[in-house]
């Protein structure tokens, strides 16, 4: 079974034609599928998320664990049952930083495609930007020029410096972008995760500050800060737990989570919060739950080097980001192929 064929939709099915877009990384498996809207949009016809942890591990062996590949095979399975069940006019599926560190990794893939039919592609941090940026711009300010855009993933964390034109049907231009080889799984492997001491945490968010030095010098990004132009949008499940906390929902909510501003006054009273429970809270709280419980902290360590470096005093939460910013690029490449 092959997921990957390309039937182009005639113009008058357009509206039913579904696209797929598959997010492996180095915690979860995300699949998105789709139909278009008008033009360049879409409606979501079906979801699946399960965290896989395909990076467990990595940081110290260099290579996938069998069992974080069987965790993975399986999930994938699913995804691609979900995908033959239906219609699909294109479709891409992407793996990301687990997949380009690890020694073993073409071994895995031909597994995966021999287990489910799904030919992976390994995309380069680059096209990762690229794509979150893409998923998330429709929650941009135009009203300010520039923006500052991150992605705290499992294995690393990307950010861009993107110009942001006043047309809302324009496309933010990437300036730059730096992609960071720590996440919220290869920091925790490395410092542990259930229990942070203070001295770990510090630790953490010293390197992160190190690391992202480099882009504030080659950028002077602070410096436009100060004139009033740049925004802030964060992509994670780091911004979106401590958006859930911030709300205070009994359980967590997608719709009322992405698009929220935080302030980073609230961000440091929620991360206050957090690093106060004890890991058995964290795990039973429904918007963290067990299989997050023992990152979270880590993903609040990089989020603070994030905003302490660069002051903004306000992010926006997007509960998007890769798969978001590929149903784009399917649908507006569908639309202008039956035009």
């Amino acid at each position: 079974m092959h997921l990957s064929p390309f039937h182009p939709a005639s113009s008058g099915d357009q509206g039913t034609t579904t696209y797929a877009a598959l997010d492996l990384g180095t915690n979860n498996c995300r699949l998105l599928m789709a139909r278009a809207i008008g033009g360049h949009g879409f409606r979501v016809v079906d979801a699946f998320s399960r965290i896989v942890r395909l990076g467990e591990g990595l940081a110290a062996t260099g290579r996938l664990s069998e069992a974080a590949m069987a965790r993975t095979i399986e999930a994938l399975r699913i995804c691609a049952e979900r995908v033959a069940g239906r219609r699909v006019a294109a479709g891409r599926y992407v793996a990301t930083e687990a997949c380009r560190r690890a020694d073993n990794c073409a071994e895995f893939l031909a597994r995966v495609r021999s287990a489910t039919g799904i030919a992976m592609e390994i995309i380069s941090s680059d096209e990762e930007v690229r794509l979150v940026v893409n998923g998330c711009a429709p929650l941009l300010d135009r009203s300010k020029k520039r923006a500052l855009v991150f992605d705290i993933g499992g294995g690393s964390t990307e950010l861009a410096w993107v110009a942001v034109p006043p047309d809302p049907t324009a496309a933010p231009v990437i300036e730059g972008s730096i992609s960071i080889p720590q996440g919220v799984v290869t920091c925790a492997d490395r410092y542990g995760g259930r229990e942070l001491s203070s001295a770990t945490y510090d630790a953490i968010v010293e390197e992160m500050r190190h690391h992202l030095a480099a882009f504030e010098e080659r950028f002077a990004i602070g410096r436009h800060i100060r004139a009033g132009e740049v925004q802030m949008l964060g992509s994670s499940g780091t911004v979106t737990i401590l958006s859930a906390l911030y709300l205070n929902l009994p359980r967590y909510n997608r719709a009322r989570v992405d698009g929220t501003a935080l302030d980073f006054t609230a961000i440091a009273r929620v991360t206050r919060q957090l690093l106060a429970m004890a890991y058995g809270e964290r795990a039973a709280h429904p918007c963290i739950g067990q299989d997050r419980a023992d990152l979270v902290l880590a993903g609040c360590a990089i989020l603070e080097a994030i905003c302490s470096l660069w002051p903004i005093g306000r992010l926006a939460v997007a509960d998007r980001g890769i798969r978001e910013g590929i149903l784009m690029s399917l649908v507006g490449a569908n639309s202008s192929r039956v035009a």
